[in-house]
């Protein structure tokens, strides 16, 4: 029985299964994540502005915004393979373009290494949606479900570890040129693991839910309820990665004791992430959400007044547990409001509101941190996220 076509139950090599989907998505979004910290720094050293470095950075989430539909629609069609083979051959075709910058200077490096991005961002975004769509079919159960989406959700911190950690060690042992090519390795490995998936007795052709109006999907019931909800707590995780390090340059605190502690909020995210399976049976989806809002508001509201190194650590783990439970649910959510034949779509829809507040609020928060200072940004977001508790508590799994 097709990974790609399940609803009802799992098969028997499920865990094989699940373990091949984590593994195609780490391997693809690790490759991002390294062309990502590598070329901004490779664009500085060859002279490039700030500004041109930011233009860099953001090619790699305008991507995923502008072609997340194509992307949803591409998994609804054909399933898991195709797409993620074409994401494959994206990430490598960012990689080269990168290698290949190497050796030129000036106006063409950075033209391939603003492709490269483009290429990579683009790639690490379908396969994404195609492995968490797959999933999502895969569980026969909304608690099979969450905790499908648990483990899928572990794989962007593992990813967030292996590439920057690879490509860095790479860089300072034999340069850039070199570091890009060997990154060739991570989505190679990810189109292996993806074999170890079930392909589909046919594509989906017969399915139309690909031709209809985004605004259909726009108009499920509680669809633009979870979206806001959605919206809110991905807000959170931006002004949290923004201010913290505004925080701590205010306090004193070196670079090492920034990084710690926004390290142990990464930490704390893998870990809850690794209980909800353990939990998932006794979790329900609306009052998980809510409850996690309301603490997230807490912690906002309490992060700007401490003074201590250790004491921020505590707040950062603190967030972490409540922002890092909600992703499952609201996962689990999307799956159960939206038909079959358009969970690739709806999947999209969620990536391209992602990333689009990812890309404009860190602007917005630079503007009213200047006007009003770090600590207000936590108190306003924190008494957003608290508001909305009440759309979380009428959210249905």
């Amino acid at each position: 029985m097709s990974a790609d076509a399940v609803s009802g139950g799992p098969s028997p090599g499920f865990g094989r299964l699940l373990a091949a989907l984590v593994a195609s998505q780490v391997g693809l979004h690790a490759a991002m994540t390294g062309l990502r910290m590598a070329a901004p720094l490779d664009a500085l050293a060859r002279g490039a502005t700030p500004w041109r470095v930011g233009v860099l950075l953001a090619l790699f989430a305008a991507a995923p915004v502008l072609l997340a539909m194509t992307a949803g629609r591409l998994a609804d069609r054909w399933g898991f393979h195709r797409p993620v083979h074409i994401a494959g051959g994206l990430c490598c075709a960012g990689l080269l373009l990168a290698a290949v910058s190497a050796a030129f200077q000036g106006w063409p490096a950075g033209a391939l290494l603003a492709a490269g991005a483009v290429a990579a961002g683009a790639g690490a975004n379908i396969g994404l949606i195609a492995v968490q769509r797959t999933g999502g079919l895969t569980a026969r159960d909304p608690v099979e479900r969450v905790r499908v989406f648990s483990w899928l959700g572990i794989a962007p911190s593992l990813a967030n570890v292996i590439g920057p950690v690879t490509v860095g060690l790479l860089i300072d042992a034999a340069g850039f040129g070199v570091a890009y090519a060997a990154l060739l390795v991570l989505p190679l490995a990810s189109l292996l693991a993806a074999r170890a998936v079930p392909v589909a007795a046919a594509p989906g052709r017969a399915r139309d839910g690909g031709s209809a109006p985004l605004g259909e999907l726009f108009a499920l019931p509680g669809m633009k309820r979870l979206l806001a909800v959605n919206w809110l707590l991905s807000m959170c995780w931006d002004v949290h990665s923004f201010a913290v390090p505004i925080l701590g340059h205010e306090r004193g605190f070196s670079a090492t004791t920034i990084g710690l502690v926004l390290g142990s909020f990464t930490l704390s995210v893998t870990g809850v992430r690794v209980l909800i399976p353990l939990l998932a049976r006794h979790l329900q989806p609306a009052r998980v959400v809510a409850g996690a809002m309301l603490g997230t508001a807490l912690i906002f509201a309490v992060y700007p007044l401490v003074t201590q190194p250790w004491l921020m650590g505590a707040c950062a783990v603190a967030l972490g547990v409540t922002l890092g439970c909600v992703q499952p649910m609201l996962m689990t959510v999307l799956h159960h409001l939206t038909p079959e034949d358009r969970h690739g779509q709806a999947l999209a829809f969620r990536s391209m509101t992602i990333n689009g507040s990812s890309t404009v609020m860190p602007l917005l928060f630079g503007a009213a941190g200047a006007a009003i200072g770090a600590a207000s940004m936590f108190w306003i977001v924190g008494a957003l996220v608290g508001s909305g508790a009440w759309l979380a508590r009428r959210l249905r799994a």
